[in-house]
């Protein structure tokens, strides 16, 4: 009889920022665009020189290559969708988009964060082992380390997709945030998700602690060797090719973290943070690679202005 209550869901109604008043709807319209602009030019930018820049095909910038080609990614999977809501009473996606949706989002989230991990792990081995490290991160093993992370990213989505979207979902389909997400999407079926919440549970332990725990391990035997180093000119350096790589993994980890350990991903903080982790992060992320990298800085002041840093 529970059946009865069940119905095939063919959208669903994403609540957003309609509790806002129209003016301050506006607004955030026109501050969501700026920062979106600002992201797309910021890490296409950034893209550009990297791969133009024979200088700067290492390891270390092919990984933020990657970066910000994911930037570029995960912001557009949320923003374009938000920016329309704003303008527009209907709030509602359809099933097709709102699985494509989380789809997505999870594979670039996913993979944004085991990325961060190989990342810390190339600056373990600049650092600790430099006199191997040209032979361990080599290009071949660099696009098979990120060829390994998508495929994982994807095939952990794919699983995660087949599973939700068995379940039966109730009649209302409100979702209390401005994109589909994972939790909020399960609080809507009407039948027991104990075993996708399980599943949950080992996809954030792959794609997140995993990775977080190698980022600080790799960071405990960084600043265990850079301590040691009699050099204080070498500290220095050391330290600096790490500040970006460090500003990136609080941003990312610190909002994602505070987002989905909360209860109730929907109230107004859960959006607030959901919308750094969107948006105002991959804004942020380019500028913090090119000013705190002097190679980025001359590749740029290069191909802008046609001429050398000379710093």
């Amino acid at each position: 009889m529970a059946s009865e209550n069940w119905t095939v869901v063919s959208g669903f109604i994403l609540v957003g920022f309609s509790d806002l008043s129209p003016k301050i709807q506006l607004f955030l319209f026109v501050l969501l665009l700026l920062f979106y602009v600002l992201a797309l030019t910021g890490n296409l930018l950034v893209l550009i020189i990297l791969t133009v820049d024979p200088v700067l095909h290492t390891p270390m910038y092919f990984f933020l290559r990657n970066l910000s080609f994911l930037e570029l990614c995960l912001t557009s999977v949320t923003i374009p969708k938000t920016l329309i809501n704003l303008l527009s009473e209907d709030r509602s996606i359809s099933f097709l988009g709102c699985t494509l949706q989380m789809y997505f989002g999870f594979i670039f989230g996913s993979e944004e964060s085991m990325l961060l991990g190989v990342m810390a792990f190339d600056r373990y081995l600049a650092i600790c082992k430099p006199l191997h490290y040209s032979t361990i991160m080599n290009y071949r093993k660099c696009v098979f380390m990120a060829m390994g992370s998508w495929i994982i990213s994807a095939g952990l989505q794919i699983l995660q997709m087949s599973l939700i979207f068995r379940l039966p979902f109730c009649r209302s389909g409100v979702i209390p945030n401005f994109f589909c997400d994972i939790p909020p999407v399960l609080k809507l079926a009407c039948a027991d998700t104990y075993f996708n919440d399980i599943f949950c549970m080992i996809v954030t332990v792959i794609v997140i602690l995993i990775p977080l725990l190698i980022i600080l391990s790799s960071y405990v035997y960084i600043f265990s060797t850079v301590l040691r180093m009699k050099s204080r000119e070498g500290r220095k350096k050391a330290f600096s090719t790490c500040f970006s790589h460090l500003a990136v993994v609080t941003l990312f980890y610190g909002t994602v973290l505070f987002v989905y350990l909360q209860p109730d991903t929907g109230s107004a903080n859960g959006r607030i943070l959901s919308m750094f982790y969107c948006v105002i992060n991959p804004t942020l992320n380019p500028l913090i690679y090119s000013l705190r990298n002097k190679d980025v800085k001359g590749a740029l002041r290069k191909r802008i202005w046609g001429k050398e840093n000379r710093q």
